[in-house]
């Protein structure tokens, strides 16, 4: 099965987008919906069918009516998400170190965005018995990555602290992704328990304590922040996700977009410490009057065609 990095799978859905907007209308939108759907998946190399979700309460892994099961299935916000989770994990010097000494992340372009996004497939939507998996496979890698970053500090990926931090810059991340971008804000009451829902995940890899609400996570980051730094290996990683992996004009149009919103996600002094912030009122402009409404249509135009039509929605029939 063939497999393509986002960039491509971007690029393939917006493709099909162009290549059939008239017949999504009226009663004929749902069968063109699915016709489109169906080619779109085979075309970014998912050919059969999906795999299947852990319904049952005393089965899952997370709570199967959750709010972590709505933010992480719109492909659109987490896609945005993840790669703004990378921009801001690159400026821990620790974290960085790891990835840059222990991961082929330039010769496998998005490699680790994709792992990322299979293990919070598993670890979201999955049984406990495949989660627990999944967990007990990400910390026999960890234990082998470990060292001496570039500031002289030791580091290891299975330092309790380290798992803390890399889980609530994803978290927090895709939280803020989709609510910038995704279909249906949260309250703030639905955001707390989004935190809450997603802590046992940290803590199973390792971590010793996770913040599980809004103003933990906000709290945690400012007592953060005098440690987050653009050092060489973070700025080597930030203008290789800037510069992307596409060649084609269409792709570079699709993933330039993508790295927009993702920057246009990220906390204020995370974009300032990355270089990636202009002076307040034209970065302002930028973002709300060029990013944000390009970005929505993108999502909006993804969202109709990855999720399924409206008789795959109700699921298999008993």
């Amino acid at each position: 099965m063939a497999t393509l990095n986002p960039v491509e799978r971007a690029t393939a859905l917006g493709g099909a987008v162009a290549a059939a907007p008239l017949r999504l209308v009226g009663g004929l939108a749902a069968p063109a919906r699915g016709d489109v759907a169906r080619n779109v998946r085979r075309a970014i190399g998912i050919t059969g069918k999906r795999a299947p979700m852990a319904t049952d309460p005393l089965e899952a892994y997370l709570p199967p009516g959750g709010i972590a099961r709505r933010v992480h299935a719109d492909l659109p916000t987490m896609l945005i998400g993840g790669v703004s989770a990378l921009l801001l994990q690159a400026l821990h010097p620790l974290a960085m170190a790891g990835v840059a000494e222990h991961s082929s992340y330039q010769e496998d372009p998005l490699g680790r965005l994709r792992r990322t996004a299979a293990f919070v497939g598993t670890t979201t939507f999955g049984t406990v018995a495949e989660a627990e998996a999944a967990v007990a496979q990400v910390r026999r890698v960890h234990r082998r990555v470990h060292g001496v970053a570039p500031d002289g500090r030791p580091y290891s990926a299975d330092d309790p602290e380290l798992v803390t931090f890399i889980h609530v810059a994803e978290m927090s991340s895709f939280l803020r992704s989709s609510q910038r971008y995704g279909a249906q804000p949260l309250t703030r009451h639905e955001c707390d328990r989004y935190y809450d829902e997603v802590a046992p995940v940290a803590l199973a890899l390792g971590a010793d304590w996770v913040p599980r609400s809004v103003d933990e996570v906000e709290s945690y980051l400012l007592r953060m922040r005098p440690g987050l730094y653009m050092g060489p290996q973070a700025r080597a990683a930030r203008d290789w996700l800037l510069r992307g992996v596409a060649r084609r004009p269409g792709e570079r149009a699709v993933y330039a977009l993508v790295v927009a919103a993702a920057v246009g996600v990220l906390p204020g002094w995370a974009r300032r410490e990355l270089g990636l912030s202009a002076a307040a009122p034209i970065d302002l402009l930028v973002d709300v009057g060029a990013v944000a409404p390009l970005t929505r249509g993108m999502t909006a135009a993804l969202r109709w065609l990855v999720g399924p039509p409206p008789d795959e929605a109700l699921g298999p029939t008993p």
